[in-house]
């Protein structure tokens, strides 16, 4: 039998205790499990972060993977747990939006997370990730069908911060997904909304920035130059080469993103 796959993705850093607690709750539920961080990097409390991350993590697994996912300011609030079932894997974790990227794209089942029995006991008001999800993810992955942890629901959130939004005949408002170890600006236009920019004038506002320019690849431009390019996540990037993006242009995770389109 194949041992269960269970991966991590948290804002938890490596510097504290918390992601070694979640992986002992984990071992001690399905001591067979085999556990893949995925990153516990997440800046704290980017929720839209950690959605795009698990987002573009999971296809590379295989089905029946279990993804505990914790990016959770409200712990310990009327913030629901939820299991989601889509593209045959299961990720568990807060009712915030930061599962949203699978069941707003994928045809999925949610369900809430309900049954105390299969929970850490006594649970506490801030380490959910100890005492809810990872011990609901060793079950899951231990064989207890999702049924169990609770009923299928649909009013689960649906937050809207994967669209750009239009604004106007030629212009879009989006914001920044993420920003890279390298600096680069991961912004939340995709290519498939926004095709063949290069062969159009067009402009992305990003802090004090206009970039103007899509680039194949990062030595195309100049040394300094700012400019647009197509990551492997389909979205548009903002670099610089062999630069921090997010330095020249003073931007993070959360950032309003402009683009003009003539």
């Amino acid at each position: 039998m194949r041992s269960p796959i269970l991966t991590l993705t948290t804002d938890f850093g490596l510097s504290d205790h918390y992601v070694g607690a979640m992986k002992g709750v984990i071992l001690g539920i399905c001591p067979t499990a085999r556990i893949v961080d995925i990153t516990h990097d997440i800046t704290p409390y980017e929720i839209t972060e950690g959605a795009y991350t698990i987002a573009q993590a999971f296809r590379t697994f295989p089905k029946k993977t279990v993804h505990v996912v914790v990016v959770d300011p409200g712990v310990g609030t009327a913030r629901r747990p939820i299991l989601v079932e889509a593209a045959g894997q299961y990720f568990i974790g807060p009712d915030n939006g930061v599962l949203s990227m699978i069941y707003l794209r994928e045809k999925s089942k949610v369900r809430l997370i309900s049954n105390d029995r299969y929970f850490r006991k006594p649970v506490s008001q801030t380490f959910h990730g100890r005492d809810i999800f990872s011990a609901v993810a060793a079950h899951l992955a231990a064989g207890v069908l999702p049924s169990h942890f609770g009923k299928a629901i649909d009013d689960f959130l649906k937050p809207a911060f994967q669209n750009p939004t239009r604004t106007g005949k030629r212009t879009w408002n989006g914001h920044v997904l993420k920003v890279d170890r390298f600096g680069n600006i991961i912004t939340n236009y995709h290519v498939d909304e926004f095709p063949d920019l290069d062969r159009k004038q067009f402009a992305f506002g990003v802090g004090p920035q206009q970039v103007d320019v899509v680039a194949r690849n990062y030595v195309e431009t100049g040394p300094g130059e700012v400019f647009a390019i197509v990551g492997s996540s389909g979205y548009y990037e903002i670099s610089v080469r062999e630069a921090s993006a997010a330095r020249a242009t003073g931007c993070a995770a959360g950032s309003p993103v402009e683009l003009t389109i003539w």
